[in-house]
């Protein structure tokens, strides 16, 4: 299959054609966290972002722990490099999975975006944009906690409500 860095599963209909089965199982993570943590990331995101406030072109990935401090961001012309940054880092410091975490990312989240959160062992994903259905069912097949829209004041939760109590 050829594919392109802007839309890896573009015209496909069926999850069937690109599953990848992961090592890990982020169905299982234990992760919970309060709803206004998960609105204060996009902020907490922008602000870290030392680049963005020079430049104003490249997107960012910050990964949190379940209180909110920001263990690591990486910024990149594109949010998939900024996620593998994340990756890497993760690899590199003996962490994967990276269980017990959230990622935040500053554009939409995209099916790839999701298929690398759940390899990766993310259990919660939340973007300032909108997932495409594609990667809504990735993250309910896979037991990812999927947020789109987080911004100020609230988010679109679409999968993974338990992590998040009332």
């Amino acid at each position: 299959m050829y594919t392109t860095n802007s839309c890896g599963v573009c015209g496909l209909a069926s999850l069937d054609v690109v599953a990848t089965d992961s090592a890990w199982s982020v169905a299982e993570d234990e992760l919970r966290v309060e709803r206004e943590l998960v609105v204060s990331l996009p902020d907490r995101l922008r602000e870290a972002q030392a680049v963005f406030e020079r430049t104003g072109g490249v997107q960012a990935a910050g990964l949190f722990d379940s209180d909110g401090s920001l263990l690591v961001l990486r910024e990149d012309l594109g949010r998939h490099n900024a996620v593998d940054k994340v990756v890497g880092w993760g690899l590199r410091e003996g962490r994967l999975p990276l269980r017990g975490t959230l990622l935040q990312v500053s554009g939409r989240a995209s099916f790839e975006l999701v298929q690398k959160a759940v390899m990766a062992g993310f259990p919660l994903l939340s973007a300032v944009g909108a997932p495409p259905s594609l990667a809504v069912d990735l993250a309910r097949d896979s037991g990812l906690t999927l947020i789109g829209f987080s911004r100020g004041s609230g988010f679109n939760l679409y999968s993974g409500d338990a992590r998040l109590p009332p």
